[in-house]
């Protein structure tokens, strides 16, 4: 039985279009997909447990081959309670009043305009910190497709025009030489089963000898074939018409 492709993707990346196309493409070809913490999205590249990953960059890129995919924008997470919640749209500054609840090392910004000394917060997961926002005590800063996963009805995510940017990529080993990398890179690409460039092209089948050698002889015995009539036609005198 041929060994399942692994891929792993960090919380707030949805691979499922693209494993879907996989299945729906190769469902004899054994797909296995892990989510894994983004501590850990080279790791599980590195000592072989995956085959791929989509990681949030930048990620070191020794001995990885990485392509951008997209990239997502930052939402501030504010209690419903919060006078924040009712704008459509925040900066920065909104915030300089307000408690960090996420690593203000992500925020830089945040660190040089607060007004409030930064409570000392132990480090914590998204979900953890959106609890914590619900209860009143401050705002986070997440990316976009986090804040959604951790959506409650006692909290709003509202973009945060000025906040940093989040780009997403796939990576894999520069020594894994598996062929299904790059047909799942074509995937994710949007190559489609039709692609002339796709690698999960059935390959176009050689002629036997035996064909070949057919090929020949109806090449050969037409041309010569074509070259006898010729001749013949040619070869003929016409007649001289009988005196009456």
């Amino acid at each position: 039985m041929t060994d399942p492709f692994r891929v792993a993707f960090v919380a707030g990346v949805s691979p499922d279009k693209w494993t879907r196309r996989w299945r729906d493409r190769f469902p004899d070809s054994p797909l296995e997909v892990t989510l894994v913490p983004d501590e850990e999205q080279r790791a599980v590249l590195t000592d072989g447990a995956v085959s791929m990953s989509f990681v949030r960059l930048p990620v070191a890129k020794d001995g990885l081959h990485v392509i951008p995919l997209y990239v997502e924008v930052s939402v501030a997470v504010v209690s419903v309670e919060d006078d924040l919640s009712l704008h459509d749209e925040l900066t920065v500054a909104h915030l300089a009043d307000r408690q960090l609840v996420t690593d203000p090392a992500a925020l830089p910004a945040w660190s040089d305009i607060a007004t409030v000394q930064r409570l000392p917060f132990p480090a914590m997961s998204a979900g953890d910190a959106v609890e914590v926002v619900a209860s009143g005590t401050g705002v986070a800063v997440l990316p976009m497709s986090v804040a959604r996963m951790h959506h409650r009805k006692d909290v709003v995510a509202r973009v945060l025009t000025d906040g940093p940017e989040h780009p997403v990529g796939l990576a894999w080993r520069v020594d894994d030489v598996d062929p299904r990398i790059e047909t799942f890179m074509g995937i994710v690409r949007g190559r489609t089963a039709n692609s002339s460039r796709s690698s999960d092209e059935a390959p176009k089948q050689k002629p036997t000898k035996k064909a070949q050698a057919k090929r020949a002889v109806a090449k050969t015995g037409g041309s010569a074939g074509s070259a006898a009539r010729k001749r013949g036609a040619s070869g003929r005198t016409a007649r001289k018409p009988k005196r009456r």
